[in-house]
C-alpha cells in the first residue's frame, strides 16, 4: 500500500533528481500550459491546482519554481 512519507518527499529520486513534489508541480505545469495553447500559466492558477496534490504554501510553490529554474517572462 502507498502512503505518504514526509521524509520520502524530501529525497530526489536517483532517475532525474526531481522530488514527488516538484514532478507534481512539472507535471500540473505542463497539462495547464497545453490547456492554454501554450500560453504562460497565471501562478494563481498553478498553485491551485499544486494543492489537489500536495499541500505547500504559495511561498513554497514560488521557492520550487525558482529551484526548478522557471521564470517569468
Amino acid at each position: 500500500m502507498d502512503h505518504y512519507d514526509p521524509i520520502l518527499e524530501t529525497i530526489p529520486d536517483v532517475r532525474d533528481g526531481l522530488t514527488r513534489t516538484e514532478r507534481i508541480i512539472l507535471h500540473v505545469l505542463n497539462e495547464a500550459q497545453k490547456e492554454l495553447n501554450g500560453r504562460n500559466v497565471p501562478t494563481v492558477m498553478l498553485y491551485g491546482r499544486v494543492v489537489e496534490y500536495v499541500n505547500i504554501s504559495e511561498a513554497e510553490l514560488h521557492e520550487y519554481l525558482y529551484r526548478l529554474g522557471v521564470s517569468r517572462n
